[in-house]
């Protein structure tokens, strides 16, 4: 393909694409296919000779969209939100075109620079603490990672280098592998599996500590945990702070939390990954005091602030901090500018080397809706989960299960799990909607998360009543079946 038949193909590409989102809440919201699907549909092996572009594209339709799960779909309510609009889609295209690997402010300066000032303009929409800031001469700073999880690694191994060589200052013969082995990280029992995962490849031992009755943490049930360890020998040195965790969208208690993290030496990382976007707002601003507390803090603009994934903005108070834990120098990554201190070198800001150019998404969405279009578009979210919730709870054979305060609402039939489980059976079997369960205590709970950025009233009313309606027709067989037993 020349550049002239690219521009022909790029014109139909991007016609398809505007067509797919524009038409979207016309295909089913997930697909009708078993595992496998796709293997005897494409041949075995990679093409001898070249195809041409048309037979490519035939096989979207053909190959690819039956087994697509519609995440853009107004009628997709799973999970959290996978943050889409066309200027990040371009923005996308552009990082694509332009092509450079950034890992160093050599490797692309302008790759580098526009992180560094988005994650400003990022952190001043939220209003973080100058501290995390890169500004002119800032000891902070802000970072592009590729997913929350990372994010959360990324802070536990600077926490646990930075514990060792603290540790080994004050006690010169302790071993690394001494350390090692006493070490500790903490998170809720309500934190996203990614913070265990992290301990698991950070060798090093986590506990949960405690949720109270609305599913958070607060400050004494992390110092009784911490009390316990210490005086068994053990060196706590990690809390992973939750702002929306991923079942009920509950906030950690930031403020009693981070002064017993600080005064025990403790690194207190905050993941905001969902909730993040909302404190644009200032409304909401309040669900992120104490972050003035923390030594790291991330949350995702590709859930909620419109820009396409991959995009997880993080946050340090101290680079060195970061740098210090990873900073490797072969010959062949260095360059004349890497000591006079005014570049910032991503690569050891993260686990890979390579980098795409990310911060192009955020530059063209921030621009194209300006603050108030991006509060806006969380604020109508807000109202539609609460215009869900208040169906709920006119229908006395539901119950709200956690205080709704996003755009996540998690509600369940009065009943047993069993009964939860076959309704969302039958609500997925039926693929009108999508939805997906969690578990509160013992409660087998559904989820319903406004996701779309097309997503309107009229689609969470049509959710509620097709909701309701399988919720009739499985009540009056569960009833039939359980009288003949």
């Amino acid at each position: 393909m020349d550049a002239a038949e690219f521009r022909k193909r790029g014109k139909e590409m991007v016609d398809y694409v505007a067509d797919y989102l524009e038409k979207i809440d016309k295909r089913q919201v997930f697909p009708d296919v078993e595992p496998g699907y796709l293997r005897p549909l494409i041949p075995d092996c990679a093409p001898q000779d070249p195809e041409s572009f048309e037979d490519v594209f035939e096989d979207i339709e053909k190959i690819i969209m039956p087994g697509v799960t519609h995440w853009h779909s107004p009628y997709f309510f799973a999970y959290f939100p996978a943050a889409s609009s066309f200027p990040a889609l371009l923005a996308d295209m552009l990082c694509g075109g332009i092509g450079c690997v950034g890992f160093s402010w050599a490797a692309s300066p302008a790759c580098t620079e526009l992180e560094t000032v988005m994650l400003d303009w990022l952190g001043k929409m939220i209003n973080l603490p100058e501290e995390f800031l890169a500004g002119k001469d800032g000891h902070g700073g802000g970072v592009i990672q590729g997913s929350a999880s990372e994010a959360t690694l990324i802070s536990l191994l600077a926490a646990r280098t930075k514990t060792i060589r603290r540790m080994q200052l004050e006690n010169p013969d302790l071993t690394e592998a001494d350390i090692m082995g006493r070490l500790v990280a903490y998170a809720s029992d309500q934190a996203h599996s990614s913070v265990e995962r992290a301990a698991l490849i950070g060798g090093v031992k986590i506990k949960n500590v405690s949720s109270d009755d609305t599913f958070s943490v607060c400050g004494s049930a992390l110092k009784k945990v911490l009390d316990e360890d210490t005086a068994s020998g053990l060196i706590p040195f990690f809390f992973c702070a939750t702002l929306g965790t991923t079942p009920c969208c509950s906030f950690d208690k930031l403020l009693e939390l981070g002064p017993i993290c600080n005064k025990e030496n403790i690194w207190m990382h905050v993941d905001a990954a969902y909730a993040g976007s909302a404190f644009i707002c200032p409304e909401f601003r309040h669900l992120l005091n104490g972050v003035e507390f923390a030594d790291s803090f991330n949350f995702n603009p590709h859930k909620w602030l419109l820009v396409n994934f991959d995009c997880s903005a993080m946050w340090v108070k101290k680079r060195s901090d970061l740098t210090g834990a990873f900073k490797l120098e072969p010959l062949y990554l260095q360059h004349h500018h890497q000591e006079s201190g005014l570049v910032t070198d991503y690569r050891h800001w993260q686990i890979p080397l390579g980098r795409r150019f990310r911060s192009l998404k955020l530059w063209f969405v921030l621009r194209m809706y300006g603050v108030t279009g991006l509060q806006e578009h969380i604020r109508k979210h807000v109202r539609l989960s609460h215009e869900f919730e208040h169906l709920v709870l006119q229908d006395e054979r539901f119950e709200v299960c956690a205080e709704v305060v996003l755009g996540l609402v998690c509600f369940r039939l009065k009943g047993s799990n069993e009964l939860n489980n076959a309704l969302l059976k039958s609500i997925n079997e039926a693929k009108k909607i999508h939805l997906v369960p969690c578990h509160l205590r013992e409660k087998f709970v559904l989820r319903f998360a406004v996701c779309s950025r097309t997503v309107e009233s009229t689609h969470v009313k049509f959710a509620w009543q097709h909701i309701s309606q399988l919720a009739t027709d499985l009540l009056k067989t569960w009833e039939q079946n359980h009288h003949q037993q």
